[in-house]
This record gives structure tokens, C-alpha cells and sequence, in this order.
């Protein structure tokens, strides 16, 4: 039951020609796996993350993830619950330290599934991202965690993206476009 909610937000999704296959392979793994939110669930789970913005819209935060030695977008596991909105906003606020963030919308902003590389404690397996635009509310100072090496506020021009990462690539683009569709 508690798979539902996801997948009606996978439904009303509609995903650009890169997410395409990944909204099918999510919601067949979702389908096929009553425990999709669960860490423990050893081929893959369900993660969630945000392209977090600051409040005038001119910032996004990144993080330079201490495990993984690359930069992403804030997020992580679901731990079992379904609520992925409620556990990006969680991710977002214990990774960026910062406590006043709302979702600029609540349905989906960008989808993802990536192999994480096996590590001391488990072996490769599948994220199945969903990711939401969420927003600063005020002009909090970002503190980093032990989960970063670095947080960056990236300003709205490439040059400043410290990532190739295809799927950040893409986020920062649906953010720049987003923009556009606004004025």
C-alpha cells in the first residue's frame, strides 16, 4: 500500500527523453519489490534527493560527497519510509544544515537509477532516485556534515558546475529551464 503514493507521483511524471527508462525501470522495481524503501533490500532501493535553491533563486547547493569523491545534489536513503518528498527534505536539512526548506512543488523534479560501487560494508547495488526542487527560505549559512568534503552554492552559468556528472548536468539544466518557463 505504501507504494502507491510513488507511484501515483511516477504516473502524473512526465520525464524528459533521458528519464524515459528510468521511470519504467523504477516503477517495475517498485512493482516488484514490497520492500523498495529498505536499505537492507540488497539488489537496489529507493533514495531520495533535491536540487536544493537558495531563496532569490540564483544558488544551488552541491555537495562533494566524502564516500563517493565526487559532487552531487543533496539526498540519500529512505531507511523504509515511503514519504520520499518528507525524506528529501530531511536529507537536504541534516546534509546542508539549514532548517528552513520547503518544496518549491511536491511532485517530482527528476529521476535517476545509478550503480553505487560495492565498499566495505555492501556490495554494488542500484539507487533508484527521486528528486524534488526544493528551496531556502531564508539566508541560513550552509554547515557541511561528515556525510561532505565540501558544500559549494553554485551560481546559474556551467562554468561554475564542479561536475560532468551527467545526471547533475541534467538538474542544473532543468533548473536553468525552469527559469525560462517562468518569465
Amino acid at each position: 500500500m505504501k507504494r502507491n503514493i510513488l507511484l501515483g507521483l511516477l504516473d502524473r511524471y512526465i520525464p524528459t527523453s533521458q528519464e524515459i527508462e528510468f521511470k519504467n525501470t523504477i516503477r517495475s522495481f517498485i512493482e516488484h519489490h514490497p520492500d523498495c524503501f529498505e536499505r537492507t533490500l540488497m539488489c537496489g532501493h529507493i533514495t531520495a534527493s533535491c536540487w536544493l535553491i537558495n531563496k532569490n533563486n540564483t544558488h544551488a547547493l552541491l555537495t562533494h560527497h566524502a564516500k563517493l569523491e565526487q559532487w552531487f545534489q543533496l539526498g540519500g536513503h529512505c531507511d523504509g519510509h515511503a514519504d520520499v518528498l518528507a525524506v528529501a527534505l530531511k536529507e537536504a536539512q541534516e546534509e546542508s544544515g539549514i532548517q528552513n526548506i520547503v518544496p518549491v512543488s511536491p511532485e517530482i523534479f527528476d529521476i535517476d537509477v545509478h550503480l553505487i560501487p560495492a565498499n566495505k560494508k555492501e556490495g554494488a547495488h542500484y539507487h533508484y532516485d527521486i528528486r524534488f526542487l526544493l528551496q531556502v527560505t531564508t539566508h541560513e549559512e550552509s554547515v557541511k556534515s561528515e556525510e561532505s568534503k565540501e558544500l559549494r552554492w553554485i551560481e546559474k552559468d556551467s562554468r561554475n558546475l564542479p561536475t560532468a556528472n551527467p545526471a547533475v548536468v541534467r538538474l542544473f539544466n532543468k533548473w536553468l529551464n525552469l527559469d525560462k518557463k517562468l518569465r
